[in-house]
């Protein structure tokens, strides 16, 4: 293993970069980043949708949260693989592909945190700040918004790691990304996958792990305060 790491350690963090598309773990750092980067303010409008009395908020919400969390990410990834070249009428790059895809996906799960992070709030918060005469948009941007932000970023820790692992599907299209870099390794060698895999889950456990550590951290330091 330590052969394989002296030989293409390189490959494995950052693909084949500066003279071919960034890859490795950097690309799935940065798949990932993108990812929740541009998810969350279509998160944020659900979250506030999903939090409404108007049904016409409500409902339109609820059907498009519960149906991409009851479809495999990697059918997504395939619907706009092909779908979007369709709909644009012009190719699209594997990696765009793969960014609309986990924007869409992830907005289903981000738009949760962000309604339980509302829903958590005290009541009289919201009341007061009516009292006093803040419009509803208001209320959200001065009072809860901003409280409810801090009381989410242990679980956007959390679902970063889920959007580091989910991005491995990415592969399947072509993407440079860490799981890919791990495959063209045992291509290139043909005779240890179990060592290659080995890393690549090393690899994924070690981001992970420090990443879930980060945030529970984080939890205890906001309980704290």
């Amino acid at each position: 293993m330590l052969d394989i790491l002296r030989d293409f350690g390189v490959l494995f963090l950052i693909g084949s970069y500066p003279t071919g598309p960034l890859g490795g773990l950097a690309g799935t750092l940065l798949l990932s980043t993108l990812g929740l980067t541009l998810s969350f303010p279509l998160a944020l409008v659900l979250g506030l949708m999903r939090t409404s009395s108007q049904r016409w908020l409500l409902w339109p919400a609820t059907i498009w949260v519960y149906t991409l969390r009851g479809l495999p990410l990697l059918m997504i990834i395939f619907w706009a693989y092909f779908g979007i070249p369709l709909l644009i009428g012009r190719d699209v790059s594997p990696f765009i592909t793969v960014v609309c895809a986990i924007v869409i996906y992830e907005s289903a799960f981000l738009s949760e945190i962000v309604r339980a992070g509302l829903e958590g709030l005290s009541l009289g918060q919201t009341q007061a700040a009516r009292a006093i005469g803040l419009t509803y948009f208001q209320t959200m941007r001065y009072v809860l918004l901003p409280q409810a932000l801090t009381n989410m970023l242990p679980s956007l820790l959390n679902q970063f790691v889920s959007i580091i692992k989910a991005t491995s599907l990415a592969y399947v299209v072509g993407v440079h990304e860490v799981t890919l870099a791990a495959s063209q390794v045992n291509s290139m060698l043909l005779t240890k996958p179990m060592q290659v895999f080995l890393i690549l889950a090393a690899m994924y456990f070690v981001l992970c792990f420090s990443l879930s550590r980060a945030a529970g951290a984080l939890e205890r330091h906001l309980a704290r305060r």
